[in-house]
């Protein structure tokens, strides 16, 4: 069932909208007496699921009791000032803290022939389905899901039903789900609706997770005229509906394709909201497709003081690096340490060039010799940011004062940049 969809590139959805959505949508879903919110977490600060959580707490507070479960995935859990700020006027009790690799209720197990026949036979193993006991055993009238629809590395869209079985799931399908991404191929997936970590939560959802009485809200977020955050859709419903339509308009919004490869690109990283190469290597997958041969990506992060937030992900990123796929598939078949976490190693394969590109890593807590260590080469920051203002360069590109031309992107978490004919062939 679908309870609202609208949205084009030009609307903007203002909190009086939104609210009036939103109290529809809890009419229609009425009586609620338990009620359990899924937003994302500080790391998705601009995705406008705060402000719709913190409406639809307002909406409830007074009939029903809330729960917010953040989806947390592999994250580390927010900060009470994290929370004060995304979701400002809700109790700081009312919130609780996922674990992926406990806490969890077994759902189901994902066969490895229906893994096979998604990959293309490139892996076959199964994959077990969890996510957190509070879901399954909470005794909610209905849970509520809240996410931004956005081009995205493992999903090839991120959110919708992603945002159950990795956000509040357990570390199998987590690391699992990860390196089929990886191994099949992220350029094959970013930006498209279709692909097989789509298809495994979508097995998922209609074989185990049929009795969770889940909805989902979905934002579509782009900038507008002055550079500001805007909402250009929200979407709602119970079923992939709402997904497929979603879609369409994040495809047309998010998905900024060039004619040409670019020869340098320099991505700024807010320090608020990256703090480790685990999120900031976003500037890596979401410019990959867009960057020519023997280019120059820049990647400046103020805030970023680890490899991982979870400290055996950052001792896996510090031991084995970002060095490729043929070096990352050796190593997990050596390694048992690195086999047991394949969401390290999906990660380790998606921040590479695949040596096609450089890599220069500006950290703001991390030294030359941990980044060069890792694989990347190394800048300083202060000088980087000298060169590269981010808060007078524009988002695209900019001609320097001794003529350089670079490719300036201020948040890389807001859309893919591709090339024009990596999509002439559609983006489903």
């Amino acid at each position: 069932m679908e309870y609202f969809g609208e949205g084009s590139r030009e609307t903007i959805i203002d909190r009086e909208r939104a609210k009036a959505l939103l109290s529809g949508m809890v009419e229609q879903l009425a009586p609620l007496k338990r009620v359990l919110l899924l937003p994302p977490d500080f790391t998705r600060f601009h995705s406008w699921a705060g402000e719709l959580t913190t409406i639809l707490y307002e909406l409830l507070k007074d009939s029903a009791h809330v729960e917010i479960l953040p989806a947390l995935g592999t994250h580390a859990a927010m900060t009470r000032q994290e929370i004060d700020r995304m979701f400002p006027g809700i109790p700081h009790e009312l919130f609780r803290v996922h674990d992926w690799r406990h806490g969890l209720a077994r759902l189901g197990e994902v066969p490895g022939e229906f893994v096979s026949q998604a990959t293309e036979g490139k892996l076959d193993f199964p994959i077990t389905c969890e996510v957190a006991q509070l879901v399954v055993e909470g005794g909610w009238d209905r849970i509520i899901s809240v996410g931004q629809l956005v081009p995205h590395e493992v999903a090839g869209i991120a959110n919708y039903n992603k945002n159950l079985f990795v956000g509040v799931g357990g570390q199998d399908t987590i690391n699992k789900t990860h390196f089929v991404g990886a191994v099949y191929g992220m350029e094959r997936m970013m930006g498209r609706l279709d692909g097989p970590v789509r298809a495994i939560f979508n097995y998922m959802s209609e074989n185990f997770a049929s009795e969770i009485p889940i909805s989902y809200i979905l934002t579509v977020r782009d900038r507008d005229d002055r550079g500001q955050m805007v909402t250009r859709g929200l979407f709602a419903g119970d079923d992939p509906q709402c997904l497929v339509r979603g879609t369409h308009l994040c495809q047309r919004v998010n998905l900024d394709l060039l004619d040409e490869p670019l020869k340098k690109t320099v991505v700024y990283l807010d320090p608020e909201e990256y703090k480790s190469t685990w999120l900031g290597n976003k500037a890596i997958y979401r410019t990959r497709m867009a960057m020519a041969d023997d280019g120059e990506l820049i990647v400046m992060g103020p805030g970023v003081k680890e490899f991982g937030e979870d400290p055996e992900i950052d001792r896996l990123v510090r031991k084995y690096g970002y060095r490729g796929t043929p070096h990352i598939l050796r190593m997990v078949a050596e390694n048992g340490d690195l086999a047991a976490n394949l969401s390290a190693a999906a990660h380790l394969i998606h921040g590479s060039s695949e040596g096609r590109f450089r890599i220069t890593w500006c950290p703001g807590h991390l030294s030359r010799e941990e980044i060069e260590s890792a694989g990347f080469k190394y800048a300083n920051l202060a000088d980087m940011l000298d060169r590269y203002p981010p808060d007078t360069m524009r988002d695209g590109y900019n001609h320097m004062p001794d003529g350089e031309e670079v490719f300036f992107i201020s948040n890389p978490a807001l859309g893919l940049w591709g090339l024009r004919f990596q999509f002439e062939g559609g983006r489903s």
